[in-house]
């Protein structure tokens, strides 16, 4: 069956070496360049180059007739072999039998070339591009795309081609575009395979897409071998591929998937550049049945007048357009110009050869080369493909086109440019395999089925339940966190009968690729699974029976101050009766009398205003100060304990029948929770609850029952639930939530270990969380129904402490004492001298000293204001014959008219007033003419 091919290839080689020779007999006087030309002959992309390459040789030269120079190309038959490529092919106008074996050394060695176009593959150029490196000969490859193979680190390489890792960036953004988060590769175990996906990773792992695997095939699989990989592939739940690999692999390997089933609904497949520039040369059967709903990128090639008269001269006389045919034809072209540009002389020149050996070491040196090599690099034209500029040794795209394979064509869905990328909202819906434009790769999302607590998680089955209804709180935030991600996230929710730590299970048997709902974040949770940030407040507190306490307290008009702050305002009112009484005794009379008298009296002002009801007067300056800020302080304090008492008056006390957890372990009383969820746990591991005490409940009602028939003495569950079952039927007169919070982390959505999402949902939550429209998601499902706020109000029973007016009293006791300290200090500056003067330095202790300021302060202050005004108001004093002042005392009880001589004198007596020592000539006066002024 092999030789129908060969006669094949061999008659066409045969053409183009007549075509050559005609040519060359027709331009004698035209200089001979040789360039060696090294292609696959076996494969399509080799016989289409071939074709491309003798027409470019054809339309050059009818073009240029006028050039001085004329190729002579030299071509080789690689095979598909590597090391053929190096070293063994074959003549393109080998004998009928035996084909005459050449390598490519001979093309250097021997035929001495000045340029060789190729080899066809990456694997293949790495061998030739060392010889010509070695033998300073240009190595032009149209089709060796692979990033390994680096002209900047090859300077003798050239690729009239782009780099695959031009592409990886459009490739990325398709997979971005769509939502797709998992990719799995898929690619040849070869140079030109191994050398992308490098590149590939990287551009996945900077837009957080996640490989969970690598699928590697050989070149030499057997279509068997492909399958049972395929279907290793199929076991896991990604079903987003990209594909890299040549034509044969890949013509192969997509017939395969469709055996195994993987071109159906529900799977996507993005092919790269090596297999979207040979749609065309692919078997139409192969499109037509198993490519269906592929997408590709490739270099986008604008259409231009030259493509369209190309396309119409050449109809019918090559197989298929491709960009491989294109940039062979430029390369053609490019290598001609540059030969023409060398001149003349090229065709002459020869190798430099050191020796005569049969090594590697043999290959002299091209003359021209270096030559050659400036010019390549430097030439510029207008091509079949677009604009021919090499930057860097290579060809540089501007711009990718997507397209999707539907039937035996292809339809163009976008464009991706370097300057913009893709844009997602110009990307045209595409056919997927499986005839449907349902975009593939939905999340499976599993929400909890609940009988209770449905304002959270609600599933409503409408028919046989295929298509339910599911809402509550969590899915509205949920949708809310999509609506705000930077892709799409296509999903389906997907409803789940069980507990949440089964439900949480799924994800890691790939039922589902998340779960969306009330799901509690703890550490146990999180060892096999990832969750995201908390949407909703956490902790996990108890729900008791209220007991009412309606009793009538006799005490408790105490209750709104504490008792230190009793105390500490008891102890306050006395210290500012003392301190006026310090100021105001000296020179008010009201302020003086019998000792009983004038304790009453500081215990009296003092008290009397508290409501503002003391009738003393104060003429002293200090105490008028201490008394603006007392008064302020009394105003709080009066304010403060109205206010208390009527709220303790007027609001109905609630008291819990249980307030100790550590009270209902050990009385051995049962307890609830909700069934399902991870309480029952925190109650037997961490509270040591007795298995056999706890009770399950899974609605609102079952709650009701159970606490107010004395079936439970306590239900435990998570905060967000308690508080809108308190909300409800108005369970806040009937039930109390109390006791500790035991800590956790709030409700958070759950996705499987590693998953990239888990970063873009958080940091979508806090967006959502902390929007203004946020309450309003809140209002329409929870929020209206948990309002029980006025119970916090009612259950704080704390009493007022002096923490809390610790300011006021502060404030005032720093202004009565620094008062008290001033006026004592000027009191004894005053007196002083004067004591120094009756008592010599040294005649009495100090003791006696204070015993003496003691005595003195108890007197009157004559001089003081207050007395000399009353002297005044009444009538002027009597003159004094002897030249002596009247004494203020006299207008003090004549302003006193009801205190009789004697009872001053009496007074006197009881304030200890020694008459023969202390009473100055002024007293005597005084008290000789006191009847006179006891009569007026």
């Amino acid at each position: 069956m092999a030789k129908p091919k060969q006669f094949v290839v061999f008659f066409s080689l045969t053409f183009v070496m007549l075509i050559t020779v005609v040519l060359c007999e027709t331009s004698t006087l035209k200089d001979q360049v040789r360039v060696g030309v090294i292609l696959d002959l076996n494969s399509k992309v080799g016989r289409i180059a071939q074709g491309w390459m003798s027409m470019a040789y054809s339309d050059f030269y009818a073009v240029k007739a006028h050039y001085r120079t004329r190729l002579a190309l030299l071509i080789r038959n690689s095979t598909s072999d590597v090391v053929a490529a190096a070293s063994e092919g074959n003549m393109l106008v080998p004998p009928p039998h035996m084909p005459m074996e050449r390598n490519a050394l001979d093309l250097m060695k021997n035929e001495e070339v000045h340029v060789i176009i190729g080899p066809q593959s990456s694997a293949q150029a790495k061998f030739v591009i060392s010889l010509g490196e070695k033998s300073e000969v240009p190595i032009i490859s149209f089709s060796a795309t692979s990033p390994g193979l680096s002209p900047t680190e090859n300077p003798f390489f050239i690729r009239t081609a782009h780099d695959d890792s031009f592409q990886v960036r459009a490739i990325a953004d398709i997979v971005k575009a769509y939502g797709w988060r998992e990719v799995i590769p898929i690619y040849e175990n070869t140079d030109y395979g191994n050398g992308l996906i490098t590149y590939l990773n990287d551009a996945f792992q900077e837009y957080n897409i996640r490989v969970p695997y690598r699928s590697v095939i050989s070149l030499n699989s057997s279509e068997g071998e492909i399958l049972q990989e395929l279907k290793k592939l199929k076991q896991n739940r990604t079903t987003i591929f990209v594909v890299h690999m040549t034509a044969f692999l890949g013509s192969k390997l997509f017939t395969q998937a469709n055996k195994a089933g993987m071109m159906s609904e529900g799977y996507a497949w993005i092919v790269t550049e090596g297999l979207s520039t040979l749609i065309d040369p692919i078997d139409p059967k192969v499109m037509d049945h198993s490519m269906q709903g592929v997408l590709g990128v490739r270099p986008y090639i604008p259409m231009s007048k030259k493509i369209k008269n190309f396309k119409a001269k050449s109809k019918g006389s090559i197989n298929g357009l491709n960009l491989f045919g294109l940039w062979a034809y430029d390369t053609v072209w490019a290598v001609a110009m540059a030969v023409e540009k060398a001149g003349t002389g090229i065709a002459n020149s020869s190798f430099s050869k050191p020796n005569k050996s049969k090594l590697l070491a043999s290959l002299g040196k091209s003359e021209m080369g270096q030559k050659l090599l400036h010019i390549l690099l430097n030439t510029k034209f207008e091509g079949l493909s677009g604009k021919f500029h090499l930057f860097k040794g290579q060809l540089e795209p501007s711009a990718f086109e997507i397209f999707n394979v539907i039937g035996e064509t292809e339809r163009i869905i976008g464009n991706w440019t370097q300057e913009k990328g893709l844009i997602p909202d110009l990307l045209k819906k595409p056919i997927w395999p499986g005839n449907t434009v349902k975009q593939p790769r939905k999340l499976s999302i599993g929400v909890p089925v609940k009988n209770g607590f449905t304002e959270f998680v609600k599933v409503d089955c409408q028919g046989n339940c295929t298509k339910p209804k599911i809402s509550g709180y969590s899915i509205d935030v949920f949708r809310a966190v999509v609506q705000v991600l930077e892709f799409p996230l296509p999903h389906e929710f997907v409803p789940y009968v069980g507990s949440y730590n089964d439900l949480l299970h799924q994800i890691i048997e790939q039922k589902f690729d998340a779960v969306v709902g009330d799901t509690t974040i703890v550490a146990n949770r999180s060892t096999f699974v990832d969750f995201t940030l908390p949407y909703s407040e956490s902790g996990v507190s108890m729900v008791v029976l209220v007991k009412n306490d309606e009793k009538k307290d006799f005490w408790i008009f105490l209750k709104p101050f504490s008792w230190d702050l009793w105390l500490t305002t008891g102890s306050a009112f006395i210290f500012l009766g003392f301190v006026v009484w310090i100021f105001e005794h000296r020179i008010n009379i009201d302020f003086r009398g019998p000792r009983d008298y004038q304790v009453g009296t500081i215990f009296w002002f003092s008290f009397s205003t508290l409501a503002f009801a003391h009738r003393e007067r104060v003429v002293n300056n200090w105490s008028r100060f201490v008394l603006i800020i007392w008064v302020f302080v009394v105003l709080i304090l009066t304010q403060s304990y109205t206010a208390s008492l009527t709220s303790m008056l007027t609001v109905r006390r609630l008291q819990p029948r249980f307030a100790d957890v550590k009270e209902i372990r050990d009385q051995g009383y049962f307890i609830g929770y909700q069934n399902g969820t991870f309480v029952k746990e925190l109650l037997t591991k961490q509270l040591n609850f007795d298995d056999r005490k706890l009770k399950a409940y899974s609605t609102e009602q079952e709650y009701h029952q159970a606490l107010s028939s004395g079936t439970v003495a306590a239900i435990f569950d998570e905060i967000p639930y308690i508080k809108l079952f308190l909300g409800k039927a108005n369970n806040c007169s009937k039930y109390m939530m109390i006791g500790p919070t035991y800590r956790t982390d709030g409700f958070g959505f759950a996705f499987p270990k590693g998953s990239p999402l888990v970063s873009y949902i958080s940091r979508a939550i806090l967006k959502v969380t902390e929007a203004d429209n946020f309450s309003k998601i809140e209002n329409t499902t929870i929020r209206g129904e948990a309002n029980c706020e006025g119970q916090a109000a009612t259950l704080s029973s704390d009493s007022l402490s002096v923490y809390n007016f610790a300011g006021l009293f502060i404030i005032m006791g720093a202004a009565s004492t620094s008062s008290l300290l001033i006026y004592t200090f000027n009191f004894i500056r005053l007196q002083w001298p004067l004591l120094n003067d009756i008592h010599p330095e040294g005649s009495r202790s100090f003791s006696s000293k204070i015993i003496y300021l003691i005595k003195n302060f108890d007197k009157k202050d004559l001089s003081a204001h207050p007395f000399r005004r009353c002297e005044s108001r009444v009538h002027p004093a009597p003159p004094n014959p002897e030249g002596i002042e009247a004494s203020p005392d006299i207008n003090n009880m004549q302003n006193h008219s009801t205190i009789t001589n004697e009872e001053t004198e009496n007074v006197d007596r009881d304030e200890g007033e020694d008459v023969d020592e202390m009473r100055s000539p002024v007293h005597h006066a005084l008290s000789m003419e006191a009847p006179n002024t006891s009569s007026t």
